[in-house]
């Protein structure tokens, strides 16, 4: 044999040798611990799995613990609890018109869809494992799966192909709009704007260092409102009577043009007109007059909150009256956000509450982390329409971001607000995103590589939900579900967040299963965690007085937005409100 061929061949067969090796290193690769109990190596060819923690056992963790298997065989599955909750009115109504029941119900949802999050969080973005600084550095977003390892045979470990679906082809053939879709809840335009600026103040990852970094604060603290820094907070105050600096157009209070505060500079499209943006505490929000009418209802409230203390407090200083105002537009937040935005989100007939003193005594962890699972489930873009209809006007999507402050102005916020709540969102699924839209989801796919998210199946594992087994369960159908068989070979492959935005609805819901049951618990944990509600803070002093301590127990949106808007108010609402040629309401609800 010719000495080259055989160097060679002996070159090929170390190659081999030392990748079967490699192929060994990290067992964790093919996920083999279940119920999200987590992998660690034994040496270069074994596996330990973790059940620490949860009522299984085994070399996997699968085998349930007896008392488990009792509980799960007697506990409705997830499907039937939703439906359960989203239908049988007459049942809701009894338990909802009983205050001892209800709270008593409240409380046990509450307790256990808070023990699904991980608190305080044992991995961050940064690493692979458990550190010190996963603790501590809160610079990082938290994760609720550690990654797949490094070295694994395929893209997802050890199943689906060799290379994953080119993200341009992947757009094109699942998520670019060819028609839209209307979401099935019957939910309005107004809703997606109000999700954006709700989750802007704490999904903030930051670019120049990369997908695993945040500038946020892990929270609720209204810095979508006031700024992230204290030097953007005193630039939007008018540092009298603890109101927010406003000016007066067509006889209605808006913000400050951004021109006239040099510390405040508002992000806008190229070649974009921007000398009449507002000054708002994000500065995402002069891209979209829907973020900005939002802004300016908060900014308005709190300047009215801010009037009603001076009266009752003619003591106070300016500090005071701005600082009890803030906290008081924190806990309004909070309170809006449950018991109107989650419980349109849930479509449940049991009512949602926001009542701190519900878990006071209870073991609840008053801090939280923003995971990224929980950053990358909330891309909702869908809801955007292609052309929205403001005041008897059509407005593509273009040309409503290049108008900025006008089209919003000129309307006037009632007839602005009016017209969202007229015009029904898209439905969250295949094939609905509109063209400006669709970068968000090439960004998240990209980022979602680099971070080596989990497999989709991985998650619902995680939250004890049974993984799908096949591509048309997971999707319901057959055509999406073909075209996803052939871009990644096995349906344990699929990644996260296009099994997030690829599953199939539930019926009366905006999305799937997994958005519910993953989404559901970071949710609550991070409203219900925030320090606003633990006993030392939830009492009169800190909202300086039943006064104040009153307005954040009654908020609802619609006070929100009718005591800050002249004349007729809309019904605000996040279902479709249709009015006929008088401007009569003719359409409630589905």
């Amino acid at each position: 044999m010719d000495a080259t061929i055989l160097t060679k061949l002996v070159f090929i067969a170390t190659c081999l040798c030392i990748g079967a090796k490699a192929g060994k290193f990290n067992p964790c690769c093919s996920n083999p611990c279940d119920k999200g109990s987590l992998c660690m190596t034994k040496g270069l060819d074994d596996y330990v799995c973790d059940c620490t923690g949860l009522e299984f056992y085994g070399r996997n963790c699968d085998i349930p613990t007896w008392r488990h298997w009792l509980v799960s065989f007697v506990k409705p599955t997830p499907e039937t609890l939703h439906n359960f909750l989203t239908h049988n009115n007459w049942f809701w109504n009894l338990v909802n018109g009983f205050q001892w029941l209800h709270s008593a119900l409240l409380k046990m949802v509450l307790i256990d869809r808070a023990a699904k999050v991980d608190i305080p969080n044992p991995f961050a973005a940064e690493h692979d494992y458990s550190t010190v600084d996963g603790y501590f550095n809160l610079s990082t977003y938290g994760r609720a799966l550690p990654p797949i390892p490094r070295n694994c045979p395929k893209p997802m470990g050890t199943k689906g192909k060799a290379e994953l679906p080119h993200v341009d082809v992947m757009v094109e053939r699942l998520f670019a709009r060819r028609e839209f879709i209307p979401d099935s809840l019957n939910t309005n335009v107004f809703f997606g704007f109000f999700a954006q600026h709700f989750t802007h103040m704490f999904f903030k990852t930051e670019p120049k260092k990369g997908p695993a970094y945040t500038w946020g604060r892990h929270g609720v603290d209204v810095s979508n409102v006031y700024g992230p820094t204290r030097k953007i907070e005193n630039a939007l105050r008018s540092m009298k009577g603890g109101k927010l600096k406003m000016q007066t157009i067509n006889g209605e209070d808006w913000p400050m043009y951004s021109s006239s505060i040099p510390d405040i500079e508002m992000m806008q499209w190229t070649g974009v007109n921007s000398s009449n943006d507002f000054a708002l505490g994000h500065n995402f929000f002069s891209i979209l007059p829907g973020l900005e009418m939002i802004s300016t209802i908060w900014m308005r409230e709190h300047n009215r909150v801010a009037g009603i203390l001076e009266k009752e407090h003619p003591e106070w200083d300016d500090e005071q009256l701005f600082q009890t105002s803030k906290i008081i537009i924190l806990a309004e937040t909070i309170k809006i956000v449950i018991e109107d935005y989650v419980q349109h989100l849930s479509a449940y007939k049991f009512r949602l509450d926001y009542d701190p003193a519900l878990l006071h005594g209870a073991a609840v962890q008053y801090q939280n982390r923003i995971y990224l699972e929980f950053n990358h489930l909330y891309r909702w873009h869908p809801l955007m329409p292609d052309t929205f209809k403001i005041n008897g006007e059509d407005y593509s999507m273009l040309e409503f971001m290049n108008k900025g402050t006008d089209v919003l102005i000129n309307s006037g916020l009632a007839n602005f607000l009016k017209s969202l709540i007229a015009q029904q969102a898209g439905q969250i699924g295949p094939r609905n995103h509109n063209l400006y839209t669709q970068h968000v989801v090439k960004t998240v796919v990209h980022e979602s590589r680099e971070l080596r998210i989990k497999p989709f199946n991985e998650y619902r594992k995680k939250y004890n939900l049974v993984p799908y087994k096949s591509f048309e369960e997971l999707t319901g159908e057959k055509e999406i579900a073909g075209i996803l068989e052939d871009m990644y070979g096995d349906v344990d492959a699929v990644e996260y967040y296009v099994g997030i935005m690829l599953e199939r609805s539930r019926k009366r819901t905006l999305f799937g299963s997994t958005v519910v049951d993953v989404g559901g618990p970071f949710s609550l944990q991070g409203l219900y965690a925030n320090p606003i509600g633990s006993p030392k803070y939830w009492c009169p002093t800190t909202f300086g007085g039943e006064v104040g301590f009153n307005i954040a127990k009654t908020a609802s949106l619609e006070k929100l937005f009718c005591k800050n808007i002249k004349g007729e108010c809309p019904r605000v609402t996040f279902t479709v409100q249709a009015t006929d040629a008088t401007g009569k309401y003719v359409k409630d609800e589905l």
